[in-house]
């Protein structure tokens, strides 16, 4: 059986990169853009070798993604080749920053697998580059990443926004 298609992190990169030559910005100036929406908030800014030190990475921060994504005005799920466009990223207050709630992730994988009878190892089988360890991390809350977010979330059946927040850091 074949695997299905990963969230697509090049894509990401040519998608902002042909935006920023569109708009006749620097790399800089998008990085700029793309944190101007959380800039009065205590969340860090995304920086621009953030931005172009994504080409070629196989895992990218997921925070960062959805601030992206934002500017972009795309779901995560147009990037995943095959996938279709699902729910819109929720829209934030000034000074919020969008984030995943993994918490409320662990708990649909959590729920999803007491209602299949499987153990933390069987679930981690069942879901391409992600081990028990990682599934463990993600009722800590914290951070999390793509591909990973994106395969917990095609496993669940859900789209990524349902499991995203406002947060004011």
């Amino acid at each position: 059986m074949a695997q299905p298609a990963d969230f697509d992190i090049e894509a990401l990169y040519e998608a902002l990169d042909a935006q920023r030559v569109a708009r006749g910005m620097s790399w800089q100036e998008v990085a700029g853009a793309i944190s101007d929406p959380f800039r009065d908030g205590p969340a860090r800014p995304i920086s621009a070798s953030t931005l172009t030190g994504m080409r070629g990475r196989s895992v990218v921060e997921g925070d960062g993604v959805l601030q992206m994504l934002r500017w972009l005005r795309r779901t995560p799920e147009s990037f995943i080749p095959g996938h279709e466009a699902t729910a819109p990223l929720p829209e934030v207050r000034p000074g919020q920053i969008l984030r995943f709630d993994t918490r409320r992730l662990y708990e649909a994988v959590d729920a999803r697998r007491i209602e299949r009878g499987m153990t933390w190892r069987a679930v981690a089988g069942e879901i391409p580059g992600v081990g028990v360890a990682s599934l463990s991390r993600l009722s800590k809350g914290g951070r999390t990443g793509f591909p990973q977010v994106s395969r917990l979330a095609r496993w669940l059946g859900l789209p990524l926004a349902s499991f995203t927040r406002a947060a004011d850091r």
